[in-house]
């Protein structure tokens, strides 16, 4: 059947800039077998049979005012505010977790790396604090993914009191770490808070980390292939039977 005459379980939205669109389109595709088609943000809705909705890295935009303070005004955002409040899975990745942040959707936001730097790092670490659906059922908690990250406003911000509030509810999924699983220091690429690399909403189906599992979901490159923990966790929520 073409292509075009199927819907997607996968909504991968396309503002201007992204640049990681199709890098999580193929991830989707070609390493989990699963259907997915580019969405341009100009979109009021999102296709019909849509399952799961895919924020990818990039620079929407361009980072003007703030990374991604722009593209939250885009019209596909309200059908994807609409299908997250309807408890629809949504996960935003790099430049996707920062339009998340500023739509509202995540807690917290994202600022310039504390060194000032762009950081691109094919062996970065985190470490699982959570495991289970629907982003995380084929991980376990403690579980280290190596996982690249390629970023400038990266640092993960929010409030003491939130960030307790988060922490009891389990809203933290993932930290940098080193190899052995360790956090602190140097394995901090971006001085996020309490070396948080993902986090999810208070209600779970919304998940937004800095690392690119898209870029690590080929068995043989550089990236590895522990992104598939994530992204294949998330089909396997799809798959279950509700």
């Amino acid at each position: 059947m073409n292509e075009e005459n199927v819907f997607p379980v996968f909504a991968v939205l396309q503002f201007p800039g992204s640049n990681d669109d199709r890098d999580l389109r193929f991830a989707v595709k070609s390493a989990l077998g699963a259907e997915a088609r580019l969405v341009w943000h100009k979109e009021p809705a999102l296709p019909a049979d849509t399952r799961a909705v895919l924020l990818p890295g990039g620079f929407s935009y361009g980072d003007y005012l703030r990374c991604g303070a722009m593209a939250r005004f885009s019209p596909v955002m309200s059908a994807v505010r609409r299908f997250a409040a309807a408890g629809g899975p949504v996960f935003g990745t790099c430049n996707g977790f920062q339009v998340l942040c500023e739509s509202g959707l995540l807690p917290g936001a994202l600022l310039r790396n504390q060194g000032l730097d762009f950081v691109c790092d094919v062996e970065q670490h985190v470490r699982v604090e959570h495991a289970g659906p629907p982003f995380l059922s084929r991980a376990r908690t403690g579980q280290v993914l190596r996982i690249p990250v390629k970023h400038g406003e990266g640092r993960y911000v929010v409030d003491p009191v939130e960030l307790a509030r988060m922490e009891a509810g389990g809203q933290i999924l993932l930290r940098y770490c080193d190899a052995s699983g360790a956090v602190g220091g140097a394995a901090n690429p971006n001085g996020s808070v309490a070396d948080i690399a993902g986090v999810r909403n208070a209600a779970g189906n919304v998940m937004g980390m800095m690392p690119h599992p898209e870029h690590a979901a080929e068995e043989g490159l550089p990236g590895g292939c522990d992104g598939l923990v994530v992204l294949g966790s998330l089909l396997d929520f799809l798959e279950k039977p509700r």
